[in-house]
């Protein structure tokens, strides 16, 4: 018994890190709204070790544009948008960082994390605790 529960502390971190490679790849963005599929976007870890999310494909509007954002995407194409920014491993899921949501122009505070049925719960938040958001449950890619 004392070799099990020694293992399984051995065992602890490699769990956490499969998690959080398991968000990394290509994701079927849902609306939580409507249940539609909307895109796909890739997850990846860049140079720096943080996790950016790019926009490889728009479903239902190809050529949409984010009219409402306040910033440098102000105008441009949604399609190769940067949406996810500056996501930090945090256990087993990913924080810290920020999501665009190009339809409302409006950033939040953002965690993603894997879920045992295999779908990326994606929160985005006003507060950076968490508390005054909403979460989307995003499909992974074929």
């Amino acid at each position: 018994m004392k070799h099990l529960l020694f293992l399984s502390f051995l065992l602890c971190p490699f769990l956490a890190f499969s998690q959080v490679s398991n968000i990394v790849g290509s994701w079927k963005t849902i609306d939580d709204e409507t249940g539609e599929a909307k895109s796909i976007v890739r997850i990846y870890k860049d140079t720096n070790g943080k996790y950016y999310g790019k926009v490889e494909k728009l479903i239902q509007n190809p050529n949409a544009k984010c009219d409402k954002c306040k910033d440098e995407n102000k105008g441009k194409p949604v399609l190769g948008m940067v949406i996810i920014t500056d996501m930090k491993e945090k256990g087993n899921k990913l924080d810290g960082g920020h999501i665009l949501d190009p339809g409302n122009g409006e950033k939040y505070n953002a965690t993603i994390s894997y879920e045992k049925d295999g779908r990326l719960k994606v929160r985005g938040s006003l507060d950076k605790f968490g508390v005054l958001g909403r979460n989307q449950y995003w499909k992974k890619a074929d």
